[in-house]
């Protein structure tokens, strides 16, 4: 289904996240200080096999970026007022949308796309987690490091083979593009444009996490077996779980080199799910590859529960986007040959 279709088909079902309700407040360093005591006599349910309870649906919707903007270099939390600040820009900025509709350039593709608010998929529409964290990646950089030498040759010789073939069919347009894979999924789990939601289910020895966008369930078995043979490569990557107290620790290899982070050859995700209180779950996560980055990563952000219930992303059924795309090349090809015919 195209993004289009699927807008007005929740549109037209009255779609529950637009009435999520009120933004929420994050967890950051300052304001785990004051809420350590509460955190620490805070005891989360049990399944009826012992492990901690982290089942419902959440969102992960955020405005947060997953790198630091750089007129932020140095500053990795906001203000109490900045946050604030932050939040009645982001309703200012809603308002506006929904009044007057979005502003575009004229020309541009934004132009002659639909405007998300009116479908109910703007993000402020949403319940939003705020976060005081100027970006999702933590630490003073709060960006992605550095790639390695092999790993800038490896990309620069990916563009050079795909130019002037991106158009050519399927195959060469991105995972995303092609209702395969989406990068949100991960792992990590990223914030998407919207449809930024997550339902967890547990029974014993497993534990499924399924993204409404793109509708991907990741099963994660927690009775200690091993991964599977390295030769076995997935999009998903292949994930095994484990419980340190109160946190669910996920261990993903296996990946393509295709997806979440397109040219990670050995790519290697370590998840650490802790829910904090009735409706938080605290997300770590810690990113490696040697043959990519010249050192580890790591992120965070709080994931809230929502009421309601994950909708079917049918992002297959009549994918216009690929399917015009794929037509505009085509047809910018014969006028270009007829061009040079009538010269």
């Amino acid at each position: 289904m195209s993004d289009r279709f699927l807008a007005s088909a929740l549109a037209a079902a009255g779609i529950v996240l637009v009435l999520a309700g009120q933004p929420v407040f994050g967890q950051s360093a300052p304001a785990a200080a004051k809420k350590a005591t509460a955190t620490k006599a805070w005891t989360p349910p049990r399944t009826p096999d012992g492990q901690p309870d982290l089942q419902g649906v959440w969102t992960n919707n955020s405005i947060t970026p997953l790198q630091r903007p750089k007129n932020l270099a140095g500053k990795e939390f906001y203000t109490d007022a900045e946050l604030a600040a932050n939040q009645k820009k982001e309703h200012e900025r809603l308002d506006l949308n929904l009044e007057e509709g979005l502003p575009t350039k004229p020309g541009t593709p934004a132009d002659v796309h639909y405007d998300f608010s009116q479908y109910g998929l703007d993000r402020a529409q949403a319940k939003i987690v705020w976060d005081r964290r100027t970006s999702l990646i933590v630490g003073p950089e709060g960006s992605l490091p550095p790639l390695t030498p092999e790993a800038r040759q490896r990309q620069a010789d990916r563009v050079e083979k795909a130019k002037g073939h991106e158009f050519d069919g399927p195959e060469n347009r991105p995972l995303g593009a092609r209702c395969l894979a989406r990068t949100n999924v991960g792992p990590p789990m990223l914030p998407s444009a919207y449809n930024s939601n997550l339902q967890i289910v547990q029974s014993p020895g497993q534990v499924a996490i399924e993204s409404e966008m793109n509708h991907d369930i990741r099963i994660v078995p927690t009775d200690g077996r091993p991964h599977i043979a390295k030769n076995i490569r997935l999009w998903m990557g292949d994930s095994v779980g484990h419980w340190e107290g109160n946190t669910l620790v996920i261990d993903t290899t296996n990946f393509t080199d295709l997806n979440p982070f397109e040219g990670a050859q050995n790519l290697h995700v370590v998840e650490r799910l802790t829910r904090v209180d009735p409706e938080t779950i605290l997300y770590k996560f810690t990113v490696e590859d040697p043959g990519m980055w010249t050192k580890p990563w790591s992120g965070e952000l709080p994931i809230t529960k929502i009421d309601g219930q994950l909708y079917e992303f049918a992002c297959h059924e009549g994918n216009y986007g690929l399917m015009n795309t794929l037509r505009g090349a085509r047809v910018a090809e014969q006028e270009a040959a007829a061009g040079k015919t009538a010269k």
